[in-house]
């Protein structure tokens, strides 16, 4: 598990429809806003990603459900992009967001279903945490790999094991292969 509970600032990267301002979603029946609502709202406006993550709101009217495309420049996943899809409880910040990675990927971390492994989506989430620090754990992932506490357990064997072996079967899976039964996308 990867352990992440600070993050650093990098480069603004929102799709916001132009407006310069992340979207809105509905109030309750009663014109208020859910206070998580009021919290991720006030994280979208102060966000500021990574060059190599961008943010889309699907529904521009629901600030509560977003993707990141993100496409790591170094480790064994470089310049494929994959997506991860954002659910926020209205319970947040009390709840942790819930995180699917939408990208079929072959990594320790990240089971086939798309279950992303990250100590702060889980146990270890806290109130003081935010969309960003979520963002740059996945983004950690896919440079500090975990074998020792994975989701993908053929994986994380074969990461500890064989790592010359482990990037080949990466390597192949980017190109669209199929491996244990798996068949990935074609990301390079």
């Amino acid at each position: 598990m990867i352990k992440v509970f600070g993050v650093g600032r990098g480069a603004k990267k929102k799709d916001d429809g132009g407006t310069g301002e992340a979207a809105s979603s509905d109030a309750t029946a009663d014109g208020k806003k859910q206070p998580g609502e009021i919290r991720i709202q006030k994280e979208l406006d102060e966000l500021d990603v990574p060059p190599q993550c961008k943010l889309q709101f699907p529904d521009k009217n629901n600030i509560m459900s977003f993707v990141l495309d993100l496409r790591p420049d170094e480790g064994f996943w470089r310049s494929a992009t994959y997506r991860f899809t954002f659910t926020i409880s209205p319970l947040y910040p009390h709840e942790a967001p819930k995180v699917k990675c939408d990208t079929k990927i072959y990594h320790p971390n990240i089971d086939l279903q798309g279950n992303v492994c990250l100590n702060i989506l889980r146990e270890e989430w806290k109130p003081v945490l935010s969309i960003s620090s979520v963002i740059y754990g996945i983004l950690h992932l896919f440079s500090e790999p975990n074998p020792n506490d994975p989701l993908n357990h053929e994986a994380a064997k074969m990461l500890r094991d064989d790592r010359f072996e482990f990037e080949r079967v990466v390597a192949r899976s980017l190109r669209g292969f199929t491996f244990q039964g798996a068949q990935f996308p074609r990301l390079v």
